[in-house]
């Protein structure tokens, strides 16, 4: 069975030391946040985690979910672990008090998301899913529909799904045809069909509420004519109770590539009793708040894989015995050298520590950017914080995801052929990695995003939340000599970034194939520049510290190093592809593909 361990010490690092906590506590509702309640969150996170999350991953692989009549069963052992997430109030970490919530913030939340997903990334798929109807409801719900629906979900005896895709369109939600018919009552009847929803059925909670999105009769066409309903699998009660069985029906289950355990639906609506969430013909801009929850989730989804996957290569790297070291053998009172000393080795784990350490620095400041742009007092500082969540979101979604997927492969690639065989568990990380990178948007919708809605958004006000930091840290630190080989690389990959933002964003006014045709290489180009302003600022903090027996802050500065030296040059290439044009891929003939 592959073996974690969640990185605590990590964590505790990007949390206290470069995001900070003293920000954070400065926060309304925020105030306690201190090692007395961190310490045990992420303790018992991991313990659950490891005891319970763990050991289920690669046998709910192989069992996956069922059907039956309707009725779909996970894998043995799933009912009784998420029975036991929910006694241990997994479910309600981030949800308001108000509805039997614990109020922590995201800053804290985002830690413990990860290490479930590197323990079992389909387990996590329910309470995810339902995190993000809570988060609609809490934003666009009615009162009543707050108080019936909030507690329910915090507690997670009821779970969530959002229903968006169907047959005939993905990304196109204008063309979907389901329907929503106004009954005398004020409820509407939704009649349609969804496909590829997750956690749309199962026998983990008692009753599954569904956020469809749907059209009223009198709809204007295409996006803007889309509502959004919450349609519950069973009617509640005027007790709060599941009460009658709605027209609400699985009818078939995907067979995956990967998270298998996390049952991927076929859904029909027959007339199904449901009600508006929020206003008419504005469903799409409720559901965006589930969307982009779900998409710094998926983030951390892969970031949660790309964790484990290293985890796994380093032990065995220490373990395989195979050849001798290029410098002199390494254990000479062995038959062979463990294959951690051989460079190509070295190379792909260091890869993977760089990338895995630099996302989560850069997940830490991003939710702790959340936190501000939801709980500060001044409006101008949660619209400042705001302007760069909403900036990051698809950088997190595109980058991370694409690094779980690297990270999954490198993995595979340390073990060698034992990587390929599925007993050793290092092949289900790269299929569950998958996913990751398709759902919630492909990484290419989420780099269309970023240059044709980020980029020009209040005239440029959300780069701003990202350039005038960087330039203000590489100017501060411009004059500290041991800075230069973290500082030399940051500013040369900046001045790329800001030298093509200019030229894409110009060019894409006059001719939006242009800038499409750069989205992907700008938004990696981006991603790798974030990456190394926060290097920066954790190589920063560990050369401020003293001796330390355990080699932490040491270990840091020489990932720091391999980030700045063997990937970041990388920027190079990608702002030459920026700065090509379209040009190639609009010359070829569509019949001579």
């Amino acid at each position: 069975m592959p073996i974690y361990a969640a990185p605590l010490r990590d964590m505790r690092f990007v949390l206290n030391e470069l995001a900070g906590t003293a920000a954070l506590r400065a926060l309304p509702g925020c105030e306690e946040l201190g090692p007395d309640l961190i310490d045990p969150v992420l303790e018992g996170a991991a313990t659950f985690c490891t005891e319970v999350l763990l050991p289920l991953n690669q046998s709910g692989d192989s069992e996956g979910c069922t059907l039956a009549n309707g009725a779909v069963r996970t894998p043995q052992g799933f009912r009784e672990a998420y029975d036991g997430f929910r006694a241990g109030g997994w479910t309600a970490l981030a949800a308001d008090p108000q509805w039997g919530g614990q109020g922590l913030p995201k800053s804290l939340g985002a830690l413990v998301e990860e290490m479930i997903c590197s323990a079992n990334l389909a387990f996590g798929m329910y309470p995810g899913l339902s995190h993000g109807a809570y988060m609609a409801i809490a934003k666009h719900g009615s009162a009543d529909q707050q108080a019936l629906y909030l507690p329910k979900l915090a507690s997670g005896e009821w779970s969530g799904t959002m229903c968006l895709t169907e047959p005939q369109c993905g990304t196109d939600l204008g063309l979907i045809r389901t329907r929503a018919a106004p009954e005398p009552d004020g409820s509407f009847r939704i009649t349609g069909g969804k496909i590829f929803i997750s956690a749309g059925e199962h026998d983990l909670a008692e009753n599954i509420i569904h956020l469809v999105l749907a059209k009223l009769p009198d709809a204007p066409p295409g996006t803007r004519g889309i509502s959004l309903f919450v349609v519950p699998k069973f009617l509640p009660t005027a007790a709060g109770r599941p009460g009658a069985r709605n027209a609400v029906t699985c009818t078939g289950l995907e067979h995956k590539m990967g998270i298998k355990a996390s049952a991927t639906c076929a859904m029909a609506f027959d007339g199904a009793t449901g009600w508006l969430v929020g206003r008419p013909h504005r469903g799409l801009a409720a559901m965006f708040t589930m969307m982009n929850e779900a998409r710094l989730g998926v983030g951390v989804q892969g970031l949660g894989i790309a964790e484990v996957a290293y985890q796994n290569a380093v032990a065995y790297a220490r373990d395989r015995l195979q050849g001798r070291g290029l410098d002199g053998a390494a254990a000479p009172d062995k038959p062979a050298d463990p294959i951690l000393v051989h460079p190509d080795i070295r190379r792909m784990l260091l890869t993977m520590r760089a990338m895995t350490e630099g996302c989560r620095a850069l997940a830490a400041l991003v939710a702790q950017a959340h936190d501000v742009g939801q709980r500060h007092p001044d409006a101008a500082a949660r619209q400042a914080a705001d302007d760069y969540v909403q900036l990051m979101t698809p950088i997190i979604k595109a980058l991370f995801t694409d690094t779980g997927w690297e990270a999954a492969g490198l993995g595979m690639q340390v073990w060698g052929g034992h990587g390929y065989i599925r007993d050793n568990g290092m092949e289900q990380f790269a299929r569950d990695a998958r996913i990751t990178q398709i759902y919630e948007g492909t990484n290419g919708i989420q780099a269309l995003d970023l240059v044709g809605r980020k980029l020009g958004t209040h005239a440029g006000r959300y780069l701003r939340s990202f350039f005038h930091p960087a330039l203000a840290f590489i100017e501060a630190q411009s004059e500290v000599p041991a800075m230069e080989p973290f500082l030399l690389p940051l500013s040369k990959a900046f001045g790329r970034l800001q030298q093509v933002t200019a030229e894409v964003a110009r060019r894409g006014l006059s001719d939006p194939f242009e800038a499409g045709a750069a989205a992907s290489d700008y938004l990696r180009l981006f991603g790798l520049t974030a990456l190394a302003f926060a290097w920066a600022r954790m190589a920063e903090i560990a050369l401020r510290q003293g001796p330390e027996p355990e080699g932490f802050y040491k270990a840091k500065l020489a990932t720091a190093r391999f980030f700045m030296q063997r990937i970041l040059p990388e920027t190079s290439s990608l702002a030459a592809k920026c700065l090509a044009g379209g040009e190639t891929l609009r010359e070829m003939d569509a019949a001579l593909f």
